[in-house]
């Protein structure tokens, strides 16, 4: 099979996706499309391109079934302006090729991130490493003052750490040394690349709700390009992984139990001790059947 063009990326080629409020997605080159995946699927038995429909019936089969190797024929590369503290969150997907800014070789631009004042939000009560949906403040007049004092103060902080960080390159000192006190809400640049394969992955992760509000943005960027390029791989990945469902080996037996006519879901906590199933593992479950995923 020759080079793989999609027309559709093509067109998307150095484009800007603009994300938060001064970051960006940029898709800068592609290799393969659908028709790679399904080329590199099929050259075990010598089977060329068949119809669209037997292609889509292909990758639906490979991605339901969790058959990856041919998903990383597809390779992406894109160029990503984000906040530090975004890309120290990004960083722990370890299955791509990278290349950021050094701040040792350049001055950095006075490029902040700044949050906007309805995304200012108090600590969650049940989630460790997430914010609350709670407002700030019962009163919503009260809230909103309270939030834009939280924003000015941000900016203000950023305005004195880059002005020291300014002034110490301007008396010469060495730029490895200036960037030290220049804060996590500072936008850095990359060019990142990877195959399809840990692409979903990313994206199954961070598409996620609870999955921090700014990198959850960067990863509808990512997909809405990615869709571009691989419409019919995208198509199955929102049907089996994105918008499905995993059940425990618990999870599962309760299922069974109840769809075999032993009682409604409701008011069975007796009934669900048998499967295992108790507590905040039963209370995950129920937000699985209710909502689709863990609420």
């Amino acid at each position: 099979m020759a080079h793989c063009v999609v027309p559709e990326a093509e067109v998307l080629l150095d484009k800007e996706f603009p994300v938060l409020d001064r970051g960006f997605v940029r898709l800068v080159d592609y290799l393969g499309g659908d028709e790679r995946v399904v080329q590199s699927a099929r050259v075990s038995y010598g089977g060329g391109t068949k119809s669209y429909r037997e292609d889509a019936g292909l990758i639906d089969y490979l991605l339901r079934n969790r058959h990856t190797s041919p998903f990383e024929q597809v390779v992406l590369t894109f160029h990503i302006k984000l906040p530090i503290f975004v890309a120290r969150q990004w960083i722990r997907h370890r299955t791509a090729r990278l290349n950021e800014i050094s701040s040792r070789y350049s001055v950095m631009k006075d490029d902040f991130y700044q949050p906007r004042a309805e995304d200012i939000a108090l600590q969650s009560g049940d989630n460790k490493q997430g914010r609350s949906d709670d407002p700030l403040d019962p009163d919503p007049a009260v809230a909103a003052e309270a939030a834009g004092e939280i924003c000015s103060g941000f900016a203000s902080a950023q305005t004195r750490a880059y002005g020291d960080y300014r002034a110490l390159i301007d008396r010469g000192i060495a730029r490895e040394l200036a960037r030290i006190n220049l804060p996590l809400s500072l936008y850095t640049e990359w060019y990142w690349q990877i195959d399809l394969h840990n692409l979903f992955h990313f994206l199954e992760l961070r598409l996620d709700p609870h999955a921090q509000k700014e990198i959850r943005l960067y990863a509808e960027a990512l997909l809405d390009i990615t869709r571009k390029v691989v419409p019919r791989c995208c198509e199955s990945f929102e049907r089996h992984i994105l918008g499905g469902v995993v059940f425990s080996k618990e999870e599962f037996a309760e299922l069974k139990r109840r769809m075999g006519g032993m009682g409604e879901s409701s008011g069975e906590g007796e009934q669900a001790r048998e499967t295992g199933l108790t507590g905040k593992a039963l209370e995950r479950f129920e937000e699985k059947l209710r909502y689709g995923r863990r609420k």
